[in-house]
């Protein structure tokens, strides 16, 4: 039998306009970690999809073999009954639904169309240990956090007896302790002999936990190295992915701040339907003209919540205190207002709260522009399409065309839609949420450098990051919050990793 439990020969894979997969070889060997990088619109996911099943045998060209057989799979039930899982980036839980309900979801089986719901709570233990979580089985899943609905996630996985566990972008919404107990968990199931695909653009990660790494570009196989034999360092995966050397990963700062653009004081916000719970309690901080300003702090430290109470009373059920732009007071009471104001804010999820997915890609971007490109109510078109063309290969979006629809975008691609949107009404305040979340390191570099960009034309940007080093790296100044209080403020020069979480864990 052969030492490979999956074996990947020449896969093509196209969509109109496009070609997403151009003749892609790989093998994994069993009980392996086995990590695929590239940057989004590298295939990635495309071929992770073909794999289990999303995309049918005869949508694609080429051959797929599991357990040393050449699949046929028409639906992803047909690759799970052979023990194939795939964990996508975005949940696939029903939120109203318990834990155990959702473990065992589609595959429940019945006496006389009866459920015996107490022996499917007795066995949901048994998963929800082997993943380490400790939550009751009849949990609602909407009330945990992205962590342990990930967790929920890989126990369903294990329910279905799992050989290939394949998890796209895992940790991608996850702070560093739940990325490293997630990491943990990945290792505990190798050891288990469960193999496992992690597609991730976290470099460190990948070399941390990843046996082999295969590298996709512009839909081709690149290379495969073996992480201990052949030294792999993220610099040859960088080089690899994006075709290149990428010298430095922040651009240098040399614009100094000017006159205070922002300042909010004694900021509340209160819990949209708990009115009598603060989830931002009495924050202020103040940001220049032409300077870069983070927030960070652990995942529920009220960043988000009070980034999107500033622009336009988005979160909560009231707010309380005081917003001035130039030293005067400003209405934010509505999104139009914020944006009247010259605030901009890009979502940290861009599915749900960032872009019309059903729309095309030049929709979003000129949705919240279209005063600007119109004339007497009636929308300009060739300056809206130049508009879309313009960010399109300013942003390198990987789309056939500005009228392809945004779902049909992988994930970074629609971040940078999302961000394009943002930069056309041309905000004086530029709020971006999380703005590299699920973005390879070559289009994070780039945008990196047009955030630079713009606070060195003038623009102030307040950057709302998960991510340590992104803050340090960009930043003028670090805002550090908790609990929903400000807790710390550091300069870029005093700025470690280690003195902003101790910030973050003081009382």
């Amino acid at each position: 039998m052969s030492e490979y439990i999956l074996e990947i020969e020449n896969l093509t894979k196209d969509f109109p306009g496009v070609r997403a997969l151009d003749h892609v070889s790989l093998r994994v060997r069993k009980g392996e970690i086995h990590s695929l990088c590239g940057e989004n619109g590298a295939g990635k996911s495309t071929l992770m999809s073909v794999i289990s099943g999303v995309y049918p045998k005869g949508s694609y060209e080429g051959k797929v073999f599991f357990k040393g057989k050449e699949t046929h799979y028409h639906s992803v039930k047909d690759s799970e009954k052979e023990g194939l899982a795939i964990i996508h980036q975005e949940l696939a839980l029903s939120p109203y639904l318990s834990i155990y309900e959702n473990i065992f979801l589609g595959h429940m089986r019945t006496s006389l169309g009866i459920i015996n719901w107490d022996y499917y709570i007795k066995e949901s233990q048994k998963y929800l240990e082997q993943v380490g979580l400790r939550e009751n089985p009849a949990t609602i899943v909407s009330k945990m956090g992205v962590g342990k609905q990930q967790l929920v996630e890989i126990a369903r996985a294990l329910s279905k007896k799992v050989e290939l566990l394949i998890l796209d972008e895992p940790t991608s919404s996850l702070n560093d302790d739940e990325s490293e107990k997630l990491l943990k968990l990945i290792l505990e199931l190798k050891q288990q002999g469960i193999t496992c695909i992690m597609i991730s653009h976290k470099l460190n990660e990948v070399l941390e936990i990843a046996d082999t790494v295969t590298v996709l570009r512009d839909g081709k196989s690149i290379s495969t190295y073996d992480v201990k034999k052949d030294k792999l360092t993220e610099a040859m995966l960088i080089r690899d992915m994006v075709g290149r050397d990428l010298t430095t990963r922040f651009p240098e700062r040399k614009n100094k701040p000017g006159e205070v653009i922002l300042e909010v004081k004694n900021w509340t916000v209160y819990h949209p339907d708990y009115h009598t719970i603060k989830v931002v309690d009495n924050a202020s901080f103040y940001a220049r003209k032409g300077e870069i300003v983070a927030f960070c702090g652990p995942m529920g430290a009220g960043r988000t919540e009070l980034m999107m109470s500033i622009y336009g009373r988005s979160y909560g059920s009231r707010a309380e205190g005081e917003l001035r732009m130039r030293g005067q007071k400003v209405d934010t009471s509505d999104t139009r207002k914020a944006i009247e104001a010259g605030i901009g804010y890009v979502s940290e999820d861009r599915k749900n709260l960032g872009l019309i997915l059903i729309q095309d890609v030049k929709s979003n971007i000129s949705i919240s522009s279209l005063n600007k490109l119109s004339k007497v109510g009636v929308v300009n078109s060739s300056l809206e399409i130049r508009e879309a063309e313009r960010f399109k290969n300013e942003l390198r979006i990987k789309t056939p065309s500005i009228h392809q629809l945004t779902r049909n975008l992988s994930g970074g691609n629609q971040q940078k839609v999302a961000l394009s949107r943002c930069m056309l009404s041309d905000p004086e305040i530029f709020i971006v949420d999380e703005p590299t979340r699920g973005i390879d390191v070559g289009a994070k570099s780039e945008i990196y450098h047009i955030l630079n960009d713009m606070a060195a034309y003038g623009k102030t940007i307040i950057m709302v990051t998960s991510e340590l080093p992104e803050a340090i790296g960009m930043a003028d100044r670090i805002y550090v919050m908790n609990e929903g209080r400000i807790k710390g403020e550091l300069t870029r020069d005093e700025a470690t990793q280690e003195k902003i979480m101790h910030i973050a864990l003081l009382n």
